[in-house]
């Protein structure tokens, strides 16, 4: 268990907490068990799910399902585990709760292994969100397409932050800012050819316009070249620091 928590220790600390919710409310036809007798089987299920879904997880990302998005990444994993959990929780609940394992009871098992599966998998890909990044190209490449958008007294600039608001992206550059109508996802396919990332659901920072970054009411904040100030959430913090960013 220790290598477990060290190696994937938020998925351990994901699969806790879900086990002992389970066990507290009693879930799934549990609640006429001893409160202690709820709390090892839920735990025991979401532990060894969680050890299940790192294996699987792994598994997953190595055929490069995860590329084609969390829905399908998240679907694969929710799926390879969930079937032969199945057969593992038909096994255990029986077992625990002193029957012997019954084939016709098996059916029954499936849709809330299924349903619990896919929300611990769920939760694990919301806590483990990374932010969208932008590589820099080589100097042969043309300039990225988002350039062009630039209105014309901000052309040749150098682009600091692209901060959306409401329908509308202001964009900060060596020269100055100004509004365009686009959204920000939008605007983040077409920064490809600049280093940065999202660092906030309404931000989008170059790496090189970032000048000193501090911490303020427990979240991080970016300075740049031009003055703005850019927040970072706490779902994208520590990705960015373990990237260097600040």
């Amino acid at each position: 268990m220790a290598a477990l928590v060290a190696r994937h220790g938020r998925g351990v600390v994901v699969a806790g907490v879900a086990g002992l919710f389970l066990a507290f409310a009693g879930a799934f036809g549990t609640g006429g068990a001893p409160l202690w007798i709820r709390i090892v089987y839920w735990l025991v299920l979401c532990w060894s799910g969680a050890a299940a879904g790192a294996a699987v997880g792994g598994a997953v990302q190595n055929s490069g399902l995860t590329e084609r998005g969390p829905f399908v990444g998240g679907a694969a994993i929710t799926l390879g585990v969930a079937l032969p959990g199945t057969l593992y929780v038909w096994a255990m609940s029986s077992l625990m709760f002193g029957a012997l394992p019954r084939p016709a009871n098996l059916p029954h098992y499936f849709l809330p292994v299924l349903v619990i599966t896919a929300a611990i998998t769920a939760l694990n890909f919301l806590v483990a969100r990374k932010p969208v990044e932008t590589h820099a190209a080589p100097p042969e490449a043309p300039p990225p397409r988002f350039l062009e958008r630039l209105p014309p007294r901000l052309r040749g600039a150098t682009l600091h932050a692209v901060e959306a608001q409401d329908h509308y992206l202001r964009l900060h550059t060596s020269r100055g800012e100004d509004l365009i109508l686009m959204r920000l996802s939008d605007a983040v396919a077409e920064l490809e050819g600049i280093e940065g990332a999202q660092t906030h659901r309404s931000w989008w920072v170059a790496r090189a316009a970032v000048v000193e970054a501090r911490r303020g009411d427990g979240r991080a904040v970016l300075t740049l070249a031009s003055g703005a100030e850019a927040p970072v959430s706490r779902a994208y913090a520590k990705a960015l620091r373990e990237a260097g960013w600040f």
